[in-house]
């Protein structure tokens, strides 16, 4: 397992099925556990430990609310971890932003966007800082981006058909 994913609610998995896609189309091996800075603190430090001794590479953390999920891990790890913050709550997501990005000097947490593209954007990252050592994954993801680019053209000309 390259990436270890946690989300702070079964609520989450909805936000973060669009990244489990990325993994699948990268072939990026992954775990999925469902575990709360605040609710189960000794359940995420052992998952976090355990996913280091089972190869986990990189950490995102999917968190609504107080969102204190990615730093808590970023406390127990010295692996990169990418936060998601997921919206829902009376604020938008506004406040699982705030604390996803707002971490003390000497933790860092990379945070993405709100929701579900954050955590399409978190997969993608992790993809790339997995490709600094994995040439496959490397070639895969230039493939990915180029596929891209190509379905921007053919958008363009989609929409010049039209005038």
């Amino acid at each position: 397992m390259k990436v270890a994913f946690f989300i702070g609610s079964e609520s989450d998995l909805d936000v973060i099925k669009g990244a489990l896609s990325i993994f699948e189309e990268f072939e990026v091996s992954f775990s999925l556990e469902v575990t709360s800075a605040h609710r189960s603190p000794e359940r995420t430090k052992r998952l976090v430990m355990e996913s280091e001794e089972q190869g986990a590479e990189i950490f995102i953390c999917a968190a609504g609310k107080a969102a204190h999920l990615a730093g808590v891990v970023a406390s127990h790890t010295t692996y990169p971890v990418i936060g998601v913050p997921v919206g829902g709550s009376d604020l938008d997501g506004l406040d699982a932003l705030l604390s996803t990005v707002q971490m003390p000097k000497g933790v860092p947490v990379a945070c993405m966007g709100i929701g579900k593209h954050g955590a399409i954007n978190a997969a993608i990252l992790a993809v790339q800082i997995l490709s600094l050592k994995d040439e496959s994954l490397r070639e895969k993801f230039k493939q990915y981006k180029t596929k891209m680019a190509d379905s921007i053209e053919a958008s363009s000309e989609k929409v010049k058909e039209h005038l």
